[in-house]
């Protein structure tokens, strides 16, 4: 599978080597000229210095050729418009989204996003199933 993923800081870049791990060709958009740099050199592949916000970068990272884009930039808005603007322009065939405030997940799926994932909702859940788990 051919998944680009907009935003190289930590977690793009986690994702970058698990992905490639498991066979995946990956390819990323990163506004930081030093993670782009970085990530480049480590796994030896396509890195955008640019906005996975902006349709020429999107096009230069090959967002048309993805099967998946994953957008896990710190800002909800800019992880929202990326995927927007892949599903609508590129027709990638599916698109997840890093949410930082969980109460956006709904809006996200709500507006095109196939999947939101809220770290902070996931880990709430899992407290909230161990409290009932152990009030039985």
């Amino acid at each position: 599978m051919k998944v680009l993923i907009v935003g190289g800081g930590k977690i793009g870049y986690y994702l970058t080597k698990t992905l490639m791990g498991m066979g995946h060709k990956v390819s990323v958009i990163e506004m930081s000229g030093k993670h782009s740099r970085e990530i480049a050199d480590e796994f030896g592949i396509n890195v955008i210095n640019g906005d996975g916000t902006k349709i020429d970068d999107l096009r230069n990272a090959d967002a048309q050729d993805a099967d998946f884009m994953i957008a896990v930039t710190g800002k909800d808005e800019d992880n929202l418009i990326a995927c927007q603007l892949a599903k609508k322009n590129f027709n990638v065939r599916s698109t997840i989204a890093r949410v930082n405030n969980p109460k956006n997940i709904k809006v996200f799926e709500r507006l095109g996003v196939d999947k939101a994932v809220s770290s902070t909702s996931i880990i709430a859940d899992i407290i909230e199933h161990e409290v009932d788990y152990d009030g039985v």
